[in-house]
């Protein structure tokens, strides 16, 4: 993109469906994806995934845990990437942060960038949702940025006691 897109709607009982997921994997990280019409404004379906990260294995931190990290199952991901041809394809990647910061990680960018760098692996926006052991603190939207040559946050969302 030329330009930071526009966000997706992310309608509020989405978001709450979102927040429930990462207060479930809770200490560990949750991902998923959120689905709507191609051409839609917003999205209208969750589709949670396997962090496979407990397994360890990272593609760019193997050492590191589902504390720290994500990785979509091998099943969740070819599910993915059905989903891009469909109807209803995947429009944003979600996953929390359990140190309670809604924030695109050196990591996150790194993994959600194509092989080749020459910009995003999947064309979706990215929603980080920072939750600690009381509540989810935050979550952000990003997209990538032709101009930036990076993802840049174009959303930011309240948290939520859950």
């Amino acid at each position: 993109m030329t330009t930071p897109s526009a966000p997706i709607q992310v309608p509020p009982t989405l978001l709450a469906q979102v927040y429930r997921e990462a207060r479930r994997a809770f200490p560990h990280e949750c991902c998923g994806w959120l689905a709507g019409s191609r051409d839609g404004p917003a999205v209208d379906r969750l589709r949670p995934c396997i962090n496979a990260q407990e397994s360890g294995g990272h593609p760019t931190v193997a050492q590191r845990g589902a504390e720290t990290a994500y990785v979509l199952s091998g099943p969740d991901l070819l599910a993915l990437n059905h989903s891009l041809d469909s109807p209803q394809p995947a429009r944003i990647i979600y996953h929390s942060h359990p140190n309670g910061r809604a924030y695109f990680s050196p990591t996150d960018r790194q993994v959600a960038r194509s092989p080749w760098g020459d910009g995003p692996a999947y064309p979706v926006q990215q929603l980080v949702v920072g939750i600690d052991a009381q509540r989810v603190v935050e979550a952000a939207l990003f997209a990538w940025f032709d101009a930036a040559g990076d993802f840049v946050e174009i959303a930011r969302y309240q948290g939520a006691a859950v």
